[in-house]
């Protein structure tokens, strides 16, 4: 389904996205959900790993054109879009792009202006930069999977959250912005690199300041915020669900204590050598109802507590669905554009480009008629 450019903050910039996996579409989905104008140059065949295409709402509110890159006029319409691009978007290995034509020196001849994001897991530079990896390896260099879970378990793996989009993702997006300022202040566009390993690394910068301090310890499920302290975690009801509790504030952990009849408890919450006892009974009180039960006994309190719910189950929620944080376009359930804007408001204004079904659109609007050729 075609999507017509233009709805959100980003209205009037075009983006060049060539089709990769992971946190190179999501970036160019955010670009896209913020209005900008995203043309997905597709490969022949598809890209490892994809999903079906009908269901892969990182490709919503894009466009897509198909260009075999290894064909001899390949690489010369990728350029010809470049030159009419405010931002272009490649997630290869280094050295792959220019290797195929579209590097950076190719496109700045074309367009000087051009911000040009590469999205890695490694950076384009370092001992391990023309080495395969997934999110999972890059968050493990950097100390983030290390810090998650139990301390008698295996690190736990935050599916691709961390890495892939969180530290890889909006770094890029952040950092194609701001070039974007530049280049539009100066004339001068730049090469954006933006590595999975610094930017989760980034991600971590409150916590190497308490390490520092001597406020963080080195290891899993010893400090405030990663599960070692009883009133920041998870417990088990009833019903074999759970509930989430963040009661970290004097004020908030004697509600919570209030509701779940336990203010024996209000001086454990700066002794360590009670939080032992603490975790033990508080996990007995969620073990005596079902989360449901809970959900309604802190129902409007300030103790922080809320249930772990599923990924079906979230948009059903009150709140969520109050405030529209999800939404339904063309039968599939989704999150909704975010964050927003009060003049500039964003939307699901497409459904999954199809890979090369925009091509004839694309040659007209951009005016690259080469585009076309062969389609006829």
């Amino acid at each position: 389904m075609a999507t017509t450019p233009g709805q959100g903050p980003l209205t009037g910039v075009r983006v060049v996205e060539l089709a990769g996996i992971g946190p190179g579409p999501f970036a160019a989905m955010l670009l896209a959900d913020l209005g900008a104008d995203v043309v997905r140059v597709d490969r022949p065949g598809g890209t490892g790993l994809a999903i079906d295409t009908e269901y892969d709402i990182t490709n919503r509110n894009k466009r897509s054109v198909i260009v075999d890159l290894k064909s001899p006029d390949g690489p010369a319409r990728v350029l010809d879009l470049a030159a009419r691009a405010d931002i272009l978007i490649e997630g290869y290995r280094p050295g792959v792009a220019e290797r195929l034509g579209v590097g950076p020196g190719a496109c700045h001849a074309r367009n000087p202006a051009l911000v040009y994001g590469r999205m890695t897991g490694w950076g384009q530079e370092g001992p391990l930069a023309h080495r395969a990896g997934h999110d999972i390896a890059y968050i493990a260099l950097t100390g983030t999977l290390g810090m998650i879970g139990s301390p008698d378990e295996p690190p736990a793996v935050p599916a691709n959250l961390v890495g892939d989009y969180a530290g890889g993702s909006l770094y890029l997006v952040v950092g194609v912005l701001a070039a974007l300022h530049h280049a539009r202040a100066s004339g001068t566009g730049q090469v954006v690199d933006a590595a999975i390993v610094d930017g989760t690394s980034h991600l971590g910068a409150m916590i190497h300041g308490m390490l520092a301090a001597g406020g963080w310890q080195d290891r899993r499920g010893a400090n405030l915020l990663d599960g070692g302290c009883p009133y920041y975690g998870t417990y088990e009801t009833a019903d074999g669900k759970y509930m989430a509790v963040g009661a970290l504030e004097p004020q908030f952990y004697a509600e919570f204590l209030e509701l779940l009849d336990l203010t024996d408890f209000a001086s454990a919450r700066k002794d360590w050598t009670r939080w032992g006892e603490l975790r033990e009974a508080v996990a007995a009180r969620f073990k005596s109802r079902t989360r449901d039960e809970w959900t309604a006994a802190f129902e409007g309190s300030d103790a922080c507590v809320a249930p772990v719910l599923t990924l079906r189950e979230a948009p059903h929620h009150p709140h969520l669905a109050a405030r529209g944080t999800f939404t339904d376009h063309g039968g599939i359930t989704q999150p909704a554009p975010a964050p927003r804007f009060s003049a500039t408001p964003t939307a699901v204004r497409g459904g999954p480009a199809q890979p090369g079904a925009d091509t004839a659109e694309v040659a007209r609007d951009w005016d690259v008629p080469e585009l076309t050729k062969g389609l006829e």
